[in-house]
């Protein structure tokens, strides 16, 4: 489509929303994007409609079509409502949850899709405050609701909110439902057809009785409780990056036994604008510099950090040196799931009904721990909802035992169905006093785990390509993926390609096609090399990038032997790197 014609096409949509039923403020945002002789906000604000996908909604916030407003989200709540009154035709009262994060507007949302829903009959359960998204999950479970939304755009920078929906096994949407909402959505066609005006009596504010029915599971979790109170006093430097995770993670480490929880002032202050953060990510290193520093400052042993709404957590530990280090997403899964299953063949819980889940493009050595252990092990996608659907699939069959992702989520208990910092704040200080037990730091476990099964490094790269001219290329890059197979990777030939969106891979080495096992396809494209070496490659869902995951594998049998391991692999990575051009 030529530039020219673009522009008269979003231009008639613009002045269709200045003559439309909005607000004043809108109005007068529209007309300066309209006045604006940089037609390239204008474009980015209207070219498409905000698309209410299979994980609900996310984008930048302000006036158009393909912003979060009041209207995005007034017609994805309608729409849902519409959904859920036939999807739950025989209950006398369909109920949903509605959480909120720390995001400028994000309380706002909240009580208009609470007035939303209340209008059309349903019964809400409104936060009284900001809240971790776990606690969603958990509470639609906990009050018997049908649904529920977290209105977040978790870890994006502070332009962006979202609105993520749930189901009512506390799991974000998962088909024919998201498929279902979706069209039911895409149906609305005008605002008059959103019920704005909401029904008080229909709408609960809930609070500190879910914090505290939480916290109670969350302690039942508790794998090594002498550990813990013997070593209560661990230094422990948490921060909840100006979000959500305050209201619950210092009170579930107390609760659990840790006494010694020190705060970061300046970013216990709850601010949508994140002032003290560049981005309120915990995968960023600088999002945790002012908690390192007051570790430094305070003689602590571990710095812990959850985004802003409290689903992913970063932490840092001291090397052999004494020196703060970042422990990455892929080293955080393999120190948890190495100690869940661990400490349970310790406690001779294992029964052989136990299982772990890790997505398709976290750490294959996960599985490697899992086999030893004789502890079944499942692949996922990406998204925590595919996680929960395995959990939800084998519930009273087995037992979930933890399961997460290299991009910092993860979940101890099936309680919750969604991934969960504030469990995993209280697992990963479980860890650190439990190792302090046998004698090591976390540092010397996660080196003991690269000695007994293999070294291994990963990098995750993520190429950002921002508004309509970036998902277009994009999806060039995918096409060219699949157009022009790699052949090898830091010169090791590859040997398996798999590909989710065709649900198939080519095992060269056996010269056979075989059928990918999964729920559905996904946009993601994985080489295997001879070395071992794995890349996946996919658009991120929720964010305007294109990742690349990286992981090379090395040995060594001394922690002086891992320094060189390390080199030897961040030299491969950067061989594919350069291949790349990435």
């Amino acid at each position: 489509m030529k530039n020219e014609t673009l522009i008269s096409l979003v231009t008639d949509k613009a002045n269709s929303w200045l003559e439309g039923d909005y607000d004043a403020d809108t109005k007068k945002e529209i007309q300066q994007l309209l006045d604006n002789e940089d037609k390239s906000p204008l474009i980015d604000a209207f070219y498409k409609d905000l698309e209410f996908g299979t994980g609900g909604l996310r984008g930048i916030m302000g006036a158009g079509s393909n912003r979060m407003n009041i209207y995005t989200v007034g017609t994805a709540t309608q729409g849902l409502s519409n959904y859920l009154k036939k999807e739950f035709a025989n209950h006398d009262q369909i109920k949903v949850v509605i959480g909120h994060d720390c995001r400028n507007n994000s309380r706002k949302f909240a009580e208009v899709a609470a007035d939303i829903f209340s209008a059309n009959g349903i019964k809400v359960y409104l936060f009284e405050n900001l809240r971790p998204t776990p606690l969603i999950s958990y509470a639609i479970r906990k009050l018997g609701c049908q649904s529920g939304i977290m209105v977040t755009a978790s870890h994006n920078p502070k332009e962006y909110n979202g609105y993520k929906a749930y189901w009512n096994d506390g799991a974000q949407v998962l088909a024919p439902h998201d498929r279902n909402i979706i069209a039911e959505v895409n149906r609305i066609k005008s605002n008059s057809e959103i019920k704005f005006k909401g029904d008080k009596k229909l709408i609960e504010i809930i609070g500190k009785d879910m914090d505290n029915a939480f916290i109670e599971e969350v302690k039942k979790l508790v794998l090594s409780p002498e550990s813990i109170q013997r070593n209560s006093d661990i230094k422990i430097v948490y921060t909840p990056i100006h979000g959500t995770g305050g209201t619950l993670v210092p009170d579930a480490l107390k609760a659990v036994g840790f006494t010694n929880i020190i705060h970061v002032p300046e970013q216990d202050v709850i601010s949508g604008d994140f002032p003290t953060v560049v981005s309120p990510n915990p995968e960023e290193p600088a999002a945790l510099d002012l908690a390192i520093k007051k570790a430094r400052e305070t003689d602590a042993d571990l710095v812990m950090a959850t985004d802003p709404d409290s689903d992913r957590i970063g932490t840092a530990i001291r090397d052999d040196k004494g020196e703060f280090i970042l422990v990455n997403g892929n080293q955080t899964l393999l120190l948890c799931l190495y100690y869940l299953m661990t400490r349970r063949e310790e406690l001779g819980l294992l029964t052989g009904k136990e299982f772990i889940v890790k997505t398709i493009v976290s750490t294959e050595l996960a599985k490697v721990i899992a086999q030893s252990k004789g502890i079944e092990i499942y692949d996922s996608y990406t998204g925590f909802k595919w996680i929960a659907d395995i959990i939800r699939k084998n519930e009273g069959i087995k037992k979930y035992i933890g399961g997460g992702e290299e991009s910092y989520g993860f979940l101890a208990g099936d309680f919750v169905r969604d991934k969960d910092a504030v469990s995993a704040c209280t697992l990963f200080a479980e860890i650190a006093a439990w190792a302090r037990d046998n004698g090591k730091s976390v540092y010397e476990l996660l080196q003991d785990i690269y000695l007994e099964y293999g070294y291994s490094k990963e990098v995750g790269i993520s190429l950002v390509k921002k508004g309509k001219e970036g998902a277009e290329e994009i999806e060039a890059m995918m096409k060219n993926f699949r157009a022009k197979p790699l052949t090898s990777l830091g010169g090791s030939p590859v040997t398996l390609i798999k590909d989710f969106g065709k649900l198939e891979a080519v095992d060269f080495v056996r010269d056979e096609q075989i059928a990918l096992e999964m729920p559905t396809t996904s946009n993601v494209i994985q080489y295997f090399t001879e070395d071992n070496t794995k890349m996946s490659i996919r658009p991120s869902g929720t964010e305007p990038k294109i990742k690349f995951y990286i992981e090379v594998k090395g040995y060594a049998k001394t922690r002086e032997e891992l320094e060189q391991a390390e080199r030897k692999a961040d030299e491969k990575i950067n061989e594919i790197r350069e291949e790349l051009g990435i």
